[in-house]
Order: structure tokens, then sequence, then C-alpha cells
């Protein structure tokens, strides 16, 4: 039996490391979640932390829609599902109604009453239509742009908010744009940070003849990796030795690199790629500043807690970054780190020269950094908080295994104690 279960569009993912170790952190706990994914990982994986558990992988697309007409070719649904199928099959996004027909027994099976989904995307979606169809619980964490704009599939974001039990956000940035967005849900959005694992990066190394600049992220707009090319030539034209990598992947590759070739900037700025986790860690401790020029894209989307910042603030590695949506509760400008305007490249270059030329304010920065790393940011804390918020909000059972590791864990509801004795 499991306590609930983590349904995932993609896991483990190169991109949602932080998905994996909250993950990881809630099986340590002996919360016993089953591990769901719809998909396959279609990306190597370097992924530091074990986990105790296997994770279950869906049939591909055909295959589970094969599995569910011949079900429903054998009568065997129920006349919910039935019509959903055969009202919705030929519409965009209909794959969610199937997968929540082929995983509603095997859930049961299990003695799942409640999902919890990473992302407003594909797995909540699915989610929704295992409460639709069958009346199984969901809750989500939302990120970033899963939740920033909107999309024309069957189930809408306002759907997903107004029928869940609970939703995390990463920020109170997010979870007040949440509130103001959709009606009814104040009262059941809750920050959560994403976590990390304090203790798995590696200790500062020291630093080299040639200041290193380092940022990591997506080769897409929100990134602002434009504005950083651009922020770099000023601070080059200014007469400061450093060398730039993006490390990263994605579709504006070409244009970055066409903007490094026409601005000459070749030998200061590389674009190298994407980089397992253990070699981004390792680069992280060998920068003398991590800079994400973080932007809101014309479309709306845009981070909101860019894991890569707090890993660098757990490095001890000075941060500069911009004040878009959750950056600044991650980075206190003037206190653990320096925060420009977006699409700022001049703010940007002279906030980057700032630190380079004064190693002793980036180290003051960098040393308060850590601390509120470690306050705010631990996977413990964080996954304790996400523990709590699906036993109170969600009525999910603790096994006994998770209270005897935390005896403060709240107490069942009536609700969970009903469910927990018909199991």
């Amino acid at each position: 039996m499991n306590s609930f279960a983590y349904l995932f569009e993609r896991f483990p993912s190169f991109v949602q490391t932080f998905v994996y170790r909250e993950a990881a952190e809630m099986v340590r706990r002996g919360m016993e979640p089953w591990l769901v994914s719809i998909r396959r990982p279609d990306d190597p994986v370097d992924l530091a932390a074990e986990m105790d558990a296997e994770v279950f992988y869906l049939p591909e697309e055909k295959t589970l829609r094969a599995e569910v007409d011949a079900q429903r070719a054998a009568g065997k649904l129920l006349w919910r599902a039935w019509r959903a199928m055969s009202q919705r099959r030929g519409e965009k996004d209909s794959q969610r109604i199937f997968e929540a027909i082929w995983l509603a027994p095997r859930l049961r099976e299990r003695g799942v009453r409640h999902v919890h989904a990473h992302f407003g995307g594909v797995a909540a979606r699915t989610a929704w239509w295992l409460r639709r169809l069958f009346g199984f619980s969901y809750s989500f964490t939302g990120h970033a742009n899963d939740i920033f704009c909107e999309t024309d599939f069957l189930v809408s974001n306002a759907d997903l908010v107004r029928d869940t039990k609970f939703v995390v956000t990463e920020t109170d940035h997010a979870r007040r744009w949440m509130e103001a967005k959709h009606a009814g849900a104040c009262g059941k959005i809750f920050r959560v940070f994403n976590g990390i694992a304090m203790d798995s990066f590696p200790p500062r190394a020291a630093a080299g003849a040639v200041p290193r600049i380092l940022s990591v992220g997506r080769y897409v707009e929100k990134k602002g990796f434009g504005d950083l090319i651009a922020a770099c030539g000023l601070l080059r034209a200014r007469g400061v030795v450093f060398e730039c990598a993006l490390v990263g992947g994605g579709p504006l590759e070409r244009e970055l690199q066409a903007q490094i070739d026409a601005a000459q900037l070749g030998e200061v700025v590389n674009l190298p790629g994407p980089r397992p986790q253990t070699e981004v860690r390792r680069m992280l401790a060998e920068a003398q500043l991590f800079v994400l020029a973080c932007v809101v894209e014309a479309g709306g989307g845009s981070d909101n807690l860019p894991t890569v910042i707090m890993e660098a603030m757990a490095c001890g590695t000075p941060v500069i970054s911009t004040r878009v949506a959750g950056v600044p509760e991650m980075v206190d400008d003037g206190g653990t780190g320096l925060l420009t305007p977006p699409h700022d490249p001049p703010a940007l270059a002279a906030a980057m020269e700032k630190m380079l030329r004064d190693p002793a304010l980036a180290a003051g920065f960098a040393e308060r950094a850590r601390l509120v790393a470690g306050e705010k940011f631990a996977i413990e804390k964080t996954t304790r908080d996400l523990q709590h918020l699906l036993i109170r909000r969600a009525g999910v059972v603790a096994p006994e295994a998770a209270r005897s590791l935390d005896p403060m864990l709240p107490r069942a509801t009536f609700r969970s104690r009903v469910a927990e004795y018909f199991r």
C-alpha cells in the first residue's frame, strides 16, 4: 500500500532535478509514495541522490489507447468514463482521459486515493480527469509558465485550481498572482520553496587567474541570456578581464551564438551546451560570479524561483540576478547578492564589475547567502512542508515509518481515518 501517488509527466528529468530531490526526500521520510511517470526520460540524467523506490511508467501512447479501447469494447468501463472517452477522443489533449482510465484501477490496487502532480501541465490534467471520472483527489505544484501562461486544452488552469485540494507554488509572488487570477483560490494556495540538498555541493575552489562568470539555464527568452551577452560586451569594453560560460541548451542557441559572433566576444563568452548535474555543481564552485538575467517573456512567461540561483547560494558563489517574479524572495539586494532591473545590460554590467573589482564585498554576500539557503531551501524543510500539507489538506495517511521519523506530523483527519479503515 502507498500513502499517495506522485504523478509526473516525465521522470526523472535533467532540467527538473528539484522534482527528483523532493521525491527522493519524501521516500526517505517514510511516506511511501507511488512514483508514476507518464513518459520515460528522454535526456541524460546524472542525479547524485539515490532513491529507494522504483518508478512506474505508463505504456506509450498508442499502446495505452489500444488497451483502453479494448476495455471499452468489452464493456468494462463505467458510464462516465465511457462517455468522456467517446465524446472527447478526437479533441486536443484527449490522451489525458485515456491515461486516467488506464491508471485508475492501478491506483486503487495500491490503496491510493490522492495524487500529487508537479507542474500545472500534462500530469495535473491527467489527475483532474482521475477526479472527474473516478473520484480521486489531487493537488499539484505550479512552477512558472505552467501557471503564468494560459492554454487552450480541455482542462484549463482555472479548472485545475478550482477542483484541487490545494496548490503549491514556489514563491509568494506566484501565490499572490494565482489568488488574484483565480476566483476561489484564496486559502488553497500555499508557498513551499523548491528544496536543495545542502550537503551535495562541493567546497569552493580557489580563484583562477581569470575570473569566471557562470550562467545556467535553457536557451530560452525568459533566461535573459541575450542581455547577459550584451552586458559582457560592456564589461570587456571597460577593461575588465573575465570569461563567461552560458551552460544549457535550447531553441535560441543559434541566435545567441550569432550575437556572440557579431560582438566578437568569442574569446570571453562561450555556450558549452548542457552539462551533467555533477559538472554544473563543480562549475558553480569554481566560478567567481553566478549571473542569471531573468526577464518576462513577450507572452507573459517568466521564471518563478530559479533553482540554480539557490544552488549557487548553497555553493557560496556570489549571485547577480534581476527583479523578476520570486527572485527577490531568494536574493536580498545588497545583502546576499545584487539585483538589477530586467532588460538592462548596462546595470547588469555595472553589478558584475562591482563584484569582480571588490572580492571582499562579493565574499560577504556569498557567505550570508549560504546561510540563507540553508535556512530557507534545505530539502528536509521544504519536503516536510509539503508532507504536512498532504496530510492536513488532502487527508493522506502518514505510514508508521513516517511518524517514527517525525512524531510531530499532524494526525489524520476523520475522513482519512475512515478511508484507511476500508483499505
